[in-house]
């Protein structure tokens, strides 16, 4: 009788030796796959972007020094008096020290990047500033004023000589570039950046006629007559008048001699009454004109074309004013018809945009293009006219536009930018030019890369610093809430005053 099949214990056994093979060859396969979709997305690109070499002031524990644009110190923080920088493209310092503030005497020389003193046969060396009507100060960029036997000249930032020690001063001619005043023998003259004389010293003073030095300059005889010289040291307006108006504009002048102000056109020879108190400004057609406090529009001859009658009138382009009444600005033209109405606080136009701002009791400011037409409405927190572009915030986001209101990315806007400011779920971040995240989405708010390479990053109210690559090199720590201009290179951060253009930290 059988009993059936006896199991046999070498049949149908589990192979565990296949089993492990199949299930390493099973892993394998999901790596090689996991690798190929790594390799297959695109790579976040932490390119160091190039950054031309520039050189700033810099201010730390009480001392001055210089930094170069990638946040490197060129010249170790050791002066008491600020290190002054004529032309950041140039490794050329200039030094104060032996300062008596008492007796007002104080020593100056010129430095290289190694600290090392130039044009040492000078007895002093200094940078020539100047500023603007809204206190924004600059520096002569091509010569420095150099002082030899208690006599100025000029040379370049070579050290080449422009304008031989033969002056008892040389003093910019405030508001003005490439304008230089010297004194000779106690008589004033002229002369350029380059050394050039432009008006010999003959003269017992001599001022601008306009913030354009093309437009001349105003100099007085010895006789305390005025006149006009232009730059190519002909005379514009015969040295003959008692007073002249700051005001110019097709070969017309505004001056009196003796009597009543006068409208003179030199060109067609004529002199007419100006039949109004003052004159503000002058275009290619009309000017501006006053009578008993009042603004108004009249033609280069006189004749009236808008009665005086708005609170403040000024020219902007071609034939249009920006015109105020009733403590609201609004804009005209020159036959009174309103182009933009008074609803606004204050208009601007910005001449290198093409642009007007707008600014009413609302947050936001609108921007209207040439043609008066409302384009935007946002929070203005850029209008770079070097690269072209405006940066708008609209509803909490960062736009970017040309200055044909074109929206674009800013990608497309700022070409030389390795990192790329983007935005989600609220928060800031930063992309490459693939759009792939560089830096993660954790900031409240934050600024485009720089110059330098640098993006400020504000986080939990405090500001901190990244470079091209991703890196931290300021953690978020600093409040900068009186900072105009929230700006880095490397550790540095620009002082307040941004005026001054200096780094401190």
């Amino acid at each position: 009788m059988s009993r059936g099949k006896r199991y046999n214990g070498s049949e149908h056994k589990l192979n565990i030796k296949k089993v492990i093979a199949v299930i390493i060859a099973f892993l394998v396969i999901i790596m090689f796959v996991a690798v190929f979709i790594k390799l297959m997305q695109p790579k976040a690109e932490t390119t160091e972007k190039k950054v031309a070499m520039a050189y700033y002031s810099a201010f730390t524990n009480n001392k001055w020094g210089i930094i170069d644009s990638s946040g490197n110190t060129v010249i170790t923080p050791s002066y008491d008096e600020m290190v002054v920088v004529p032309n950041k493209d140039k490794a050329v310092f200039i030094v104060t020290y032996d300062v008596d503030y008492t007796n007002g005497t104080y020593k100056t020389k010129a430095v290289n990047e190694k600290n090392e003193q130039l044009f040492s046969t000078y007895d002093q060396v200094e940078a020539i500033q100047n500023y603007d009507q809204q206190n924004n100060i600059w520096y002569e960029k091509s010569c420095l004023r150099v002082k030899k036997d208690n006599k100025y000249g000029l040379i370049d930032l070579s050290g080449k000589v422009l304008l031989d020690c033969n002056y008892e001063s040389i003093e910019p001619l405030i508001g003005i570039s490439n304008s230089l005043i010297t004194t000779k023998d106690g008589k004033k003259g002229l002369v350029s950046s380059t050394g050039s004389v432009i008006i010999d010293n003959e003269y017992a003073d001599i001022k601008s006629l306009t913030n354009e030095y093309e437009n001349g300059y105003i100099v007085k005889n010895s006789e305390g007559k005025l006149g006009v010289i232009g730059t190519s040291k002909k005379i514009l307006l015969p040295i003959e008048y008692d007073e002249i108006k700051n005001v110019y504009a097709e070969s017309t002048y505004i001056a009196k001699q003796s009597g009543p102000w006068k409208i003179v056109n030199v060109k067609d020879n004529t002199s007419t009454d100006l039949n109004y108190d003052d004159v503000k400004s002058m275009d290619s057609s009309n000017m501006v004109v006053v009578k008993g406090g009042k603004y108004g529009i009249a033609t280069l001859t006189g004749e009236e074309k808008v009665a005086p009658q708005f609170d403040s009138l000024k020219n902007i382009y071609q034939n249009y004013y920006i015109a105020q009444k009733d403590g609201k600005q609004g804009v005209i033209d020159s036959d009174n018809n309103v182009k933009i109405d008074y609803n606004y606080k204050s208009i601007t136009y910005v001449k290198t945009a093409n642009i007007i701002e707008a600014e009413s009791e609302k947050v936001e400011t609108d921007l209207y293009d040439k043609n008066f037409n409302l384009k935007l409405s946002g929070i203005v927190s850029e209008i770079n006219t070097d690269q072209g572009y405006m940066k708008v915030r609209i509803n909490s986001d960062y736009k970017y536009y040309n200055f044909k209101f074109e929206e674009k990315k800013n990608t497309e806007i700022l070409t030389n930018n390795t990192l790329f400011l983007a935005k989600k779920d609220g928060k800031y971040g930063y992309v490459d030019k693939n759009n792939v995240v560089v830096v993660n989405y954790i900031y409240d708010d934050a600024t485009e890369q720089n110059n330098s390479g640098y993006v400020a990053v504000k986080k939990d109210g405090k500001w901190g610093a990244i470079n091209s690559k991703g890196e931290t090199t300021v953690a978020p720590t600093l409040t900068l809430e009186n900072n105009p201009v929230i700006d880095f290179i490397g550790t540095w951060h620009l002082a307040e005053d941004a005026n001054a253009n200096y780094y401190t930290k």
